[in-house]
């Protein structure tokens, strides 16, 4: 996870807001979309490296404030300008979708 991501969870789900006494999860009932670029191929690291990284954020930060479900998307070689469209399309439906 980049450093400016953490930072700004600490700082955002701080005791009182995302936590309360004895650990009661005051985020209960909410939601998220996780959306992960990267420069490899998104199954790639969904199937072969088992995305990690995504399920420890969820597990160990959002759950634990009680936001759930928690989807995620991956969005892979991101270079590549040809299937730019195609996910910025698909990111606008999820958009709309939830709101």
């Amino acid at each position: 996870m980049p450093a400016l991501l953490k930072a700004f969870l600490e700082q955002a789900l701080r005791p009182g807001f995302a936590l309360g006494e004895k650990f009661r999860k005051l985020l209960r009932g909410r939601s998220a979309r996780l959306v992960v670029t990267m420069g490899m191929p998104g199954l790639v690291y969904r199937f072969y490296f088992r995305g990690h990284s995504m399920k420890s954020l969820e597990r160990n930060i959002l759950n634990f404030c009680g936001i759930a479900p928690v989807r995620s998307s991956f969005v892979g070689t991101i270079e590549a300008k040809a299937s730019r469209q195609k996910w910025l399309a698909k990111m606008a439906a999820l958009g709309r979708k939830a709101a």
